[in-house]
């Protein structure tokens, strides 16, 4: 194995960081390589926001669900999906840009979701670590608000970015036959590997948490998504332009 197949397999969430700022530099490569990315078409259909004002940090923290290290993370950045800038470029080719459906709001999101990935991976190799911030979605409208969002143009999540203050242990992932399959999809043995992996988790929260959490990952995510999730999204995306057909 090489470097980089090494950093991706020793992938981390960092949710605690060292006093220490991140330099010009290194934010300067982080950014270069997220728009290094993939992107369809080659639209280019993402912002990303450094959010320096810490009364902003601070409101966003709360609205992200008191995320404390959102607040105290050396640099914090939102990854938007962006279809303003595509509707600017129409008008100034004269041109009107067709309204945005289904298809263009799975591109948007996929260009910011790429661009943040390559973002997190180059802040790894950089010495740094980070964690993915889903909770501003929490209250989208709020953030807008808070960082000027225009029409056509959504926040998808935040990102923390920061020195390594902390050292957990990492997750195990799924059996990869469970993710993994060849010509169809099908369930065959899944429910046997899921099962170990479960005891797998069990045993990695017991320790994480040194006996005040016993869960398994069947648990965690029948838990979760038995439950609506953020169920003001699809009305949010109304108002800000993403009416889906």
């Amino acid at each position: 194995m090489n470097e980089t197949i090494n950093l991706l397999k020793n992938h981390k969430s960092i949710r605690k960081y060292k006093a220490r700022p991140i330099e010009t530099e290194k934010l300067k490569t982080i950014i270069e390589c997220a728009q290094c990315a993939s992107t369809s078409s080659f639209i280019q259909a993402y912002t990303i926001i450094n959010v320096v004002d810490m009364d902003n940090r601070k409101n966003i923290a709360h609205l992200a669900g008191d995320q404390s290290y959102v607040e105290q993370c050396p640099l914090f950045l939102v990854f938007c999906a962006d279809l303003s800038r595509s509707k600017t470029l129409c008008e100034i080719n004269d041109k009107t840009m067709a309204e945005i459906n289904t298809e263009t709001f799975i591109l948007a999101t996929a260009d910011a979701s790429l661009a943040a990935q390559n973002a997190l991976i180059a802040a790894e190799s950089l010495g740094l670590g980070g964690v993915y911030i889903g909770g501003i979605r929490n209250n989208p409208s709020e953030i807008c608000k808070i960082l000027n969002i225009p029409s056509a143009v959504y926040p998808v999540f935040g990102m923390c970015i920061g020195y390594p203050d902390d050292n957990p242990d990492k997750k195990e992932r799924l059996p990869m036959d469970v993710v993994f399959k060849t010509d169809v999809y099908n369930i065959d043995g899944d429910a046997s590997l899921i099962k170990k992996y479960d005891s797998h988790i069990t045993d990695y929260y017991e320790k994480r948490t040194k006996g005040k959490r016993v869960d398994t990952w069947t648990n965690q995510v029948s838990s979760l998504m038995s439950k609506p999730q953020r169920p003001h999204m699809k009305d949010f995306l109304d108002k800000q332009g993403f009416v889906l057909k």
